[in-house]
């Protein structure tokens, strides 16, 4: 059984390089990856079959078309408009796209990335959001475009200049973080309390459900009581804050099940659980089987 994959830009940059019409228009280094062009047949082949582990950040804006992904063990749709942005080692997973998705993307090395912003991170990037979306005005959308083109441009001379390439990806970064504040300023401004509540309780959930298994830890993590958290998010979604809990916490399971020779007693101390019965016991009664009977089928 083959541990969960890494998608890093060398394994790209390999095969980028085994085909002329991947190179079109793109542009792949061992630290960046500038994509004009996407590759849409093979990024499809390449994760929709199985989730996989995307070494290095990501931002992609979606031009055209949609696309709904499984990111981080959580269920998406992007549609034409939006830009995602992936932290480093994010779990992700194409479940579906349309035919005539389209867009541009962006992938640094931590490297890279760490010199184009110097010692002063943006809020976006300060590394407190595992993944975050927002929809992009046309003007917006344009003009990041153009810089994108720039950076492309610019890194395609013979003799560029690597400074002006460190500038060039600051300004693009700097951008999309302005973009993003004005995204979140405008979500406080029109989500309710208990939306934003809601948004911070499942940002907490991906982020920590795969050795938080207990509702008190995120109600204490929202300054809230436990009480008034689980009648919110029943409220707000229709669904238990402990079925939101249990369902990241047995995705997590299925995919160390899937993707890795891990032994069932080592899911469970990782993933802090009392013991593997207990492990057992809990993933039987959500999800029918027990995990090795999940393993084997």
């Amino acid at each position: 059984m083959a541990d969960l994959q890494y998608i890093t830009l060398s394994h790209m940059k390999r095969v980028f390089d085994m085909y002329d019409d991947m190179s079109a228009n793109n542009y792949i280094s061992q630290n960046m990856i500038l994509v004009r062009n996407p590759p849409l047949l093979w990024l499809k082949r390449l994760l929709s079959n199985e989730p996989r582990v995307l070494k290095e950040m990501r931002i992609v804006i979606l031009k055209k078309g949609w696309t709904k992904p499984t990111l981080n063990l959580m269920n998406y749709l992007f549609e034409e408009g939006e830009l995602l942005f992936l932290a480093s080692n994010a779990i992700a997973q194409i479940q579906d796209c349309s035919d005539d998705l389209d867009g541009i993307g962006f992938s640094l090395s931590d490297d890279l990335f760490s010199l184009a912003l110097g010692n002063h991170a943006p809020k976006a990037f300060d590394g407190h959001l595992r993944e975050f979306h927002f929809h992009l005005k046309p003007r917006d959308m344009e003009f990041l475009d153009q810089l994108h083109h720039l950076i492309y441009n610019n890194i395609r001379q013979d003799n560029h200049s690597a400074q002006v390439t460190l500038h060039l990806i600051s300004t693009f970064l700097w951008y999309v973080d302005y973009l993003y504040g004005q995204s979140e300023e405008n979500n406080r401004q029109t989500q309710s309390r208990e939306q934003r509540l809601f948004s911070d309780f499942m940002q907490l959930v991906s982020n920590n459900a795969a050795r938080q298994h207990q509702l008190d830890f995120y109600a204490s993590q929202l300054c809230l009581s436990t009480r008034y958290v689980s009648t919110l998010i029943k409220k707000v979604s229709g669904k238990s804050a402990k079925a939101w809990i249990d369902d990241a916490i047995i995705a997590r399971i299925k995919i160390e099940l899937k993707h890795s020779d891990k032994s069932v007693n080592q899911i469970a101390d990782e993933m802090d659980f009392p013991n593997p019965s207990f492990m057992c016991k809990y993933f039987k009664r959500n999800t029918g089987v027990t995990p090795m009977e999940y393993r084997k089928k």
